[in-house]
């Protein structure tokens, strides 16, 4: 079997994956009708292509990596899948954390030193002040670069929630997010200047990837499609990580890295979500290291 995913081209629809095997082709669209799209799978000379409106494919490929992971931790563990509250509260929860601080920084409180003292500067981060690392990821230029982060964080950290559950995916994301720009900072040096949740939203697209992967690999009749999820998270890199003037394509890709170095040992030592309990301590956790954070950062 022979299975992959394509990459971007121009037009109105665009392919996301090809597979030689027309049930898994059927799967991928039923799961993106489901969803709410409009996916097509049409047979080409390679296999059969996966399609999606142009619009759609970051949602598509986020809702597949979701589905693949979460099918994959059911299949190992029986594990039931977290309940919707739990992924709406996620997907509010990281879209409102970031546009209230984006309203408290750029539109109410102008002039205070929030990007002085908070932004991912190499050059400080490698002098000490690695609280840096987190409070850059709240951070954001203009309103275009707020809403678009809000909206991916609300679209991933949500599919992370489905496996791994709000708390857990959430102090999990916001680690991957600060673990890529701590290898950031060290990989640039100084001079090196970096803000925005995108490290955190490429940290959860490694940690979708990588739980597929894992869990898929423990399972002998599933190791060929092993590697999918991972492919698939490439592509994501690659379409929505590397494009503009302004994109730090090393923050999201070590975001990437630091993700799936997670998603791996969280597939091994949590394989299906944590209790209540934990995913309280969890989330209150990863509040309380952002607060703590910006508290050094203005003291």
């Amino acid at each position: 079997m022979r299975c992959g995913v394509m990459t971007m081209n121009k037009g109105s629809d665009i392919p996301l994956r090809v597979t030689a095997d027309h049930h898994l082709a059927e799967e991928w669209e039923l799961v993106l009708l489901a969803q709410g799209l409009s996916p097509s799978v049409r047979r080409s000379s390679d296999g059969f292509v996966l399609s999606v409106p142009e619009e759609n494919a970051e949602r598509a490929l986020a809702g597949l990596l979701a589905y693949e992971s979460e099918n994959a931790a059911k299949l190992e563990e029986g594990s039931e899948p977290v309940d919707a509250p739990s992924l709406l509260v996620a997907s509010a929860i990281a879209g409102l954390v970031i546009l209230v601080f984006f309203s408290v920084t750029v539109i109410w409180m102008p002039n205070e030193p929030w990007f002085e003292r908070g932004s991912a500067d190499a050059d400080r981060i490698l002098y000490g002040e690695v609280w840096r690392a987190v409070t850059a990821l709240t951070l954001h230029a203009d309103v275009v670069h707020a809403v678009s982060n809000a909206v991916a964080a609300a679209v991933f950290l949500g599919a992370i929630s489905t496996v791994l559950g709000a708390g857990l995916g959430g102090a999990l994301v916001l680690l991957a997010g600060a673990g890529g720009n701590l290898a950031n900072a060290y990989f640039h040096g100084s001079p090196h200047v970096s803000i925005g949740a995108s490290t955190s939203v490429f940290g959860a697209v490694g940690l979708l990837g990588a739980l597929g992967m894992a869990r898929r690999r423990r399972r002998a009749f599933s190791r060929r499609r092993a590697w999918l999820p991972v492919a698939a998270a490439l592509a994501l890199l690659a379409m929505l990580g590397t494009e503009g003037q302004r994109v730090d394509v090393w923050a999201h890709l070590f975001g990437l890295l630091v993700g799936g170095v997670l998603g791996i040992l969280v597939a091994f030592v949590a394989p299906r979500a944590p209790g209540l309990p934990i995913q309280w301590v969890c989330g209150s956790g990863a509040i309380a290291v952002l607060i703590y954070c910006w508290t050094i950062a203005l003291r």
